[in-house]
């Protein structure tokens, strides 16, 4: 079938470039979201996230009357759904913003639509989909549901993009298609090759699934790895930066950066979706989590040992973001370890966050202010490296000779 009107539900961090290099193809799209002023903001012409280039795609897709936002769903040929996929206090799934897009797109749902879920989702998410799905449209046929030839497809699609240069992977990349019957990966594959150049490789449903799952969890175990040398050569009084690098020279050995710990909605939050469906099995990744979740009480440790050095401290974060020159705080270290230090009441804190424009919610009307780098320089004497955002690269070892450094990324030298 040709596709053309497409819509896209979640219009964050995968939906909104999804949605805009469809777009740009020429095929009409219908963004959903449930925030006004995202979709007030994208029917400007404009966008309301960091990401490199997104903005010009987006203006000439909304110019071109190719894009546009709603919060309401509308009859379309496929629905792609991108919404967050968070997990509760108990690490366990929480798959409640994927129902409600299932509540969402049900009424408008006609035979022949193909529904993709994108979200990172634990095993067996897509069917739970298409059981609700199935419960809201009785009318209608979904696949694995009893003997009656499907007239709706479901598949699993999961993103792989790196934040920072979403748009050309989304287009470059392999995806990994999964079906929940072969005739549902082929309707996706069609879709997807509308706008991919990478290849489409077909699946299961629920082998896509556990395939990113795999793909974060095993980054995740790769630094924990070297978040625990990290610790071990604090001890030792090595520089774990020159380490790695040198370990790395063997050709069989990649290990990854030691940091503040582990952010974003990927790695921090994907590897507890394995856990909580083999708790009993998942020894290794449950560990690489625990090591990384533990890292930031490792570095406010060492935060208060430096202001101890002070009558007055004046604590200087340097970056809240979860990675460097983006502004997306998800599951972010650095962000909790500024809120600690905060609530701690161990001197005053400066955050400096080049990428955002006013403090997120929880660290307002607390002790801490929003500050330049350069502000920063003058009034801190701890300075806490928490991000490697380009500024900061750019110091020398001259701007910081007067200041106590806990850097966690390795931009100066330690030992």
């Amino acid at each position: 079938m040709a596709f053309k009107k497409v819509s896209v539900i979640g219009l964050g961090y995968i939906g909104l470039p999804t949605a805009a290099v469809i777009a740009s193809r020429g095929i009409e799209v219908i963004g959903v979201d449930v925030s006004q002023k995202a979709v007030d903001t994208i029917n400007q012409g404009k966008v309301h996230i960091v990401e490199p280039d997104l903005d010009m795609v987006v203006q000439a897709a909304v110019t071109m009357g190719k894009l546009r936002a709603s919060m309401t769903p509308e009859p379309a040929d496929a629905f792609m759904i991108a919404v967050p996929t968070p997990f509760k206090e108990n690490h366990q799934p929480d798959l409640s913003y994927i129902e409600k897009a299932a509540e969402a797109i049900a009424p408008v749902l006609e035979k022949g639509n193909l529904i993709i879920l994108e979200s990172t989702s634990p095993v067996g998410a897509t069917e739970k989909l298409a059981g609700w799905l199935q419960a809201l449209r009785p009318d209608l046929y979904f696949p694995d549901q009893g003997n009656a030839e499907p007239n709706i497809h479901v598949a699993h699609c999961p993103e792989r993009v790196l934040p920072g240069r979403v748009l050309e992977e989304l287009v470059s990349n392999d995806r990994i298609i999964g079906g929940l019957t072969p005739k549902c990966c082929d309707k996706a594959i069609e879709l997807y090759k509308t706008f991919v150049r990478g290849e489409c490789i077909p699946t299961t449903a629920r082998t896509a699934e556990m395939a990113k799952l795999t793909e974060n969890s095993f980054r995740d175990v790769n630094i924990a790895f070297a978040n625990e040398l990290s610790i071990i050569c604090d001890e030792l009084k090595i520089d774990v930066w020159e380490l790695i690098a040198l370990a790395n020279r063997h050709p069989r050995v990649n290990i990854l950066k030691p940091g503040p710990g582990v952010g974003g909605h990927c790695i921090a939050v994907d590897p507890w979706f394995i856990v909580d469906s083999a708790p009993e099995s998942a020894r290794i990744i449950r560990t690489a989590r625990e090591i990384n979740d533990h890292k930031p009480e490792y570095v406010i440790s060492r935060v208060k040992a430096a202001a101890d050095e002070f009558k007055r401290p004046v604590i200087a974060c340097l970056g809240l973001a979860f990675k460097a020159d983006i502004d997306d705080l998800r599951e972010s270290p650095a962000l909790d370890i500024t809120a600690d230090l905060v609530e701690s009441g161990i001197g005053e804190v400066l955050a400096v966050e080049p990428n955002i424009h006013s403090l997120p919610e929880c660290l307002k009307d607390k002790n801490v202010r929003l500050v330049s780098l350069h502000q920063a320089l003058e009034e801190a004497n701890v300075l806490v490296v928490l991000v490697d955002h380009k500024p900061f690269k750019a110091l020398t070892n001259n701007d910081i000779n007067t200041k106590v450094v806990v850097d966690t990324r390795g931009l100066f030298s330690r030992f």
